[in-house]
């Protein structure tokens, strides 16, 4: 077999040439006389001799070629073999050789990716422990189309990557190793030869588990863990989350109760949760990323769940925990934008790669991140294949894609000149589009019952409308609009709020236009804005009792409601992501109250299918105010299929207006489910008396109590007893 060339020789030696399989391991040939001979080389550099030694016990001495490139030969079905590497002053070597191993990407696996349609690309990229012909070992393997040659490094080889070089899979753009004793929890990189010549150093972008950030490396990890929630996942394929309650309480992890690890929150998360009758929990982003401020959103690591707080399977137990108890589990997902730290997917193998190459598509300069290049099948495949490991891998319910808007149009935060148009001269981001589309509808055909939920902040139609009618699929849509009014209103002293009632009524214009999800999220309790006790008007009393009617009105709005932490108790201060909530404020009966109050709010609102079983169907809905319209008074009704009606009133005003006569939907007897300003929350205790009654005319006269809300349930057996005559 003839020798390659001096150079090849000297690439492959310094792990700079793309193909250094075809040079080490083991090759086929003839000699001098035609017959079958096998050579094996392997890279030793400073060894003092190598020897081959195979399986059915022949020994082959190597002899040193160039470079620290050792070769010999012999004939015969070779087999298996080790290499065995003496060294001055040293014990024997005895290693297996990672160059003899084949591909452990299949050809179908590499056509996927080439087509962008590899949705479970997790299991084929990045760091698998497996064993191979007999060997325990790690399969790297990474997507890196523009570079040279591309090198493992890691604490296995003390971060000298040169006899780790691995090959190129042609025209996939993947490069793959398979380094024989490396297990789970080995730290690793990948170094990558760029086309203007130089080592770049990336962390993994399929690592499924990193380092604690400040550090930057990948880990080699596997699961052992065996999950419980079957019964869980049963149920949810056969519901659809928008005929169910959903109340969800929104949770920064690491500011919760801080200090606690995954396995550490269950308990105290699921209890907590449960006592205050929310349905879902919803986590700010779990991926890892570097800078703790960015609360998640800033993600290097997008297949990493966080290392801060333990370990995947320790992530995996609180969820399967958490399901459970029968709670949901909705994850942030930012497929929008990429910080440019320069260890992560930035300009990865060199050049533009995760990224737009055009500026102009690329960068948000307005948040100093990198765009995706959706238009890309490989790049639109990481992302979609992503969304796909949450649900396959962890379990979760739900998926809130952030930042949506600025997914969806070319010049989002651009000014005249810093963006292109589209093909048809247009703003709308087609290729974004088109993977949001994608994403939406390969989730819900692969786990029926989830849900993904769109954070955009325009009017774009058809946000929740499904694709094959040229909708985006999305399964619920952020209500930005009705966040930004309703809390507009409620800063409002009480005394001029009559003239700004459209600020509520406004959303019933449009609250059937897409399937929404009523949001007070940590969005608008920082940079300045202050909390929700804050925005509220008035003395300490006015601003809890303010808190408890605003509940009341965001539970019963169609919609599914969700809330930041803190706030359902209270927390005056803003928040910081740097501390725990203001958890002493829950020894103050005020704010205990308060909290107990959320906990009724969730428990009444789960129990009445009329306030949650057709929240996307506007013939479910009335707005009531008839014949005493007070623009305080903010009334509507609420039903569901089988007749069933809650009657929502809520007061804005801080004085009870008396001798409210209403027009209800049905006469009879309407029983009081909810009052915010009974004692028992904090509130004055102005009521009446439970129920209310409605004649023949459907009227009913009632109290509304000030800065507080009334529900009002339909009881279709009682009646009232007609007036004995004389």
């Amino acid at each position: 077999m003839s020798r390659p060339d001096d150079s090849v020789l000297d690439a492959v030696a310094s792990g700079s040439h793309y193909q250094p399989h075809a040079v080490l391991g083991l090759h086929q040939g003839t000699d001098a006389a035609g017959s079958v001979e096998w050579t094996v080389r392997a890279r030793r550099p400073l060894a003092h001799s190598v020897t081959a030694v195979f399986a059915d016990g022949t020994r082959v001495p190597l002899e040193h070629v160039r470079s620290g490139i050792w070769e010999g030969t012999r004939s015969g079905d070779p087999g298996r073999y080790e290499l065995v590497t003496t060294y001055a002053d040293g014990p024997d070597y005895v290693t297996d050789d990672p160059y003899r191993h084949l591909p452990t990407l299949g050809e179908l696996d590499l056509h996927l990716i080439r087509e962008g349609r590899h949705e479970q690309l997790w299991r084929v990229l990045g760091a698998h422990v497996r064993e191979d012909d007999g060997v325990q070992g790690t399969a790297f393997s990474v997507w890196a189309p523009n570079a040279r040659a591309v090198r493992v490094v890691g604490d296995f080889n003390g971060w000298d990557g040169q006899g780790h070089a691995m090959r190129s899979l042609g025209a996939s753009g993947v490069w793959e190793l398979f380094v024989p004793g490396v297990g789970a929890g080995e730290k690793y990189k990948f170094e990558l030869l760029t086309r203007s010549g130089g080592w770049v150093l990336k962390a993994d972008p399929m690592a499924r588990y990193a380092e604690v950030p400040s550090g930057t490396a990948s880990i080699v990890v596997s699961t052992s863990y065996v999950w419980n929630d079957g019964d869980w996942l049963a149920h949810r394929a056969n519901t659809a989350p928008i005929s169910q309650p959903m109340s969800v309480y929104e949770v920064h992890f690491g500011s919760w109760r801080q200090g606690l690890s995954y396995r550490e929150a269950a308990d105290q998360l699921i209890d907590y949760v449960l006592a205050h009758g929310f349905t879902h929990i919803e986590f700010l982003p779990l991926a890892e990323h570097p800078f703790g401020g960015s609360w998640g959103y800033q993600v290097t690591g997008y297949y990493a769940p966080t290392s801060r707080f333990g370990h995947p399977d320790d992530l995996r137990y609180l969820i399967d925990r958490i399901h459970q108890a029968g709670l949901g589990v909705i994850m942030d997902w930012v497929p929008g934008h990429f910080p440019k730290d320069a260890f992560a997917l930035a300009r990865f193998d060199g050049e533009p790669l995760y990224e737009h190459p055009d500026p102009r598509r690329g960068e948000h300069r307005e948040w100093g991140t990198l765009v995706f290049d959706y238009g890309r099948p490989e790049v639109r495949n990481f992302l979609v294949a992503n969304a796909l490991y949450w649900f396959e891998e962890f379990h979760v319910d739900g998926l809130r894609v952030d930042a949506v808007a600025s997914m969806l149009y070319l010049d989002y935060s651009r000014e005249a000149g810093e963006w292109a148009p589209n093909i048809y001269g247009g703003r709308e981001h087609l290729e974004a589009i088109s993977f949001l589309q994608e994403v939406n509808a390969t989730a819900y055909k692969r786990y029926p019952g989830i849900a993904m939920i769109a954070e955009e902040s325009t009017s774009f139609p058809g946000v929740t409308a499904p694709t094959n009618r040229a909708g985006l699929g999305f399964g619920f849509k952020w209500n930005m609009g009705w966040m930004n009014d309703s809390l507009q209103y409620m800063k409002r002293d009480p005394l001029y709020r009559h003239h700004h009632e459209g600020e509520l009524s406004f959303s019933f214009v449009y609250a059937f236009s897409e399937n929404y999800v009523l949001p007070v999220s940590h969005d608008e309790v920082v940079h300045g804005k202050g909390s929700l006790f804050g925005r509220m008007p008035g003395d300490h009393w006015q601003k809890l009792a303010n808190i408890r009617a605003f509940l009341a009105y965001m539970w019963g709005h169609p919609g599914k409601q969700l809330l930041f932490m803190g706030q359902e108790f209270g927390q005056m201060s803003e928040w910081s992501e740097g501390r725990s909530l203001d958890w002493w404020l829950m020894d103050q009966p005020t704010h205990a109250q308060l909290a107990g109050y959320v906990g009724a709010l969730n428990r009444v609102y789960r129990d009445h299918s009329a306030l949650w079983a057709r929240d996307s169907d506007g013939a479910a809905f009335t707005r009531l105010g008839a014949p005493s319209w007070n623009p305080n008074v903010i009334a509507f009704a609420r039903r569901d299929w089988h007749g069933n009606t809650v009657v929502v009133i809520c007061n804005f005003s801080g004085t009870p207006v008396n001798d409210y006569t209403l027009e209800l939907p049905e006469p009879g007897v309407w029983h009081e489910i909810l009052n915010s300003d009974a004692p028992d929350y904090g509130g004055s205790g102005v009521g009446n008396l439970g129920v209310v009654h409605a004649d023949e005319n459907r009227l009913a006269t009632m109290v509304v109590p000030p800065l507080g809300a009334l529900w009002l349930r339909h009881d279709a057996q009682a009646h009232i007893p007609s007036p004995a005559h004389g």
